[in-house]
């Protein structure tokens, strides 16, 4: 069983640019957006909890206290203050780590690993397989995507493509590449067709970053990531 960890955040952004990060990592969540939320759904199951500082009602140092009241599990401080005798003091109040926001997704999974492994957690969890290209990152356990943070609804036919791309970022894919590794030549596919499949990716990336391009053709060739 993956590890539970308890987010508590009161800023929904936040809230769910962690949570997504540690679902990818294969963490499983549970939030709170408020100290006394956190106090009633930490319990046994919770195996380490992110706490905010500022939050509405008891701030996190009340909450820190309570928590480690309640639960063993170690807790990582999230918080801007950057105050070298404000972290002293709640590591004197039972903080276990202290990541200063804003934190690089890198060093915050490290730390709970970190403190995971410090209190003997087993159960650690295997990271998930993604490919990544600009602000893209294709989960190819799950067949998700996600674009610039937002999830991606994409078709079976959709995702294929886009992993083909990925995978095949330093080259042009061929239409016959394409028409070889997707339809593997059936369904009567056709040059129509693929435009019709390619538009539709683009389209649907676009509405994620409108920013961005993603896929540009090569004319009389096929397509390839746009860098």
């Amino acid at each position: 069983m993956s590890p539970k960890i308890l987010i508590v955040e009161d800023d929904v952004q936040i809230q769910d640019v962690l949570r997504i990060l540690l679902a990818k990592n294969g963490y499983e969540t549970v939030s709170a957006y408020s100290g006394t939320e956190a106090l009633l759904v930490c319990d046994a199951s919770v195996d380490l909890t992110l706490l905010d500082l500022m939050l509405p009602g008891k701030n996190g140092s009340e909450i820190l206290e309570e928590i480690k009241e309640k639960s063993k599990a170690p807790v990582i401080v999230l918080s801007a203050i950057t105050d070298v005798m404000s972290k002293v003091d709640l590591l004197s109040l039972g903080a276990d780590d202290y990541v200063t926001k804003p934190f690089q997704n890198e060093e915050l999974l490290a730390r709970i690993t970190a403190r995971l492994r410090a209190a003997g957690q087993a159960a650690l969890p295997a990271k998930a397989n993604i490919l990544t290209f600009k602000d893209l990152e294709i989960n190819t356990d799950d067949y998700s995507v996600q674009c610039a943070g937002k999830d991606a609804e994409l078709t079976a036919i959709e995702y294929a493509l886009l992993e083909l791309f990925v995978r095949n970022r330093n080259r042009t894919c061929t239409k016959s590449m394409i028409y070889d590794s997707i339809w593997n030549y059936d369904d009567g596919v056709d040059d129509n067709a693929l435009n019709v499949h390619i538009s539709k990716l683009r389209k649907k990336l676009k509405e994620c970053n409108p920013n961005e391009e993603y896929i540009e053709t090569v004319w009389g060739i096929g397509y390839r990531l746009k860098k």
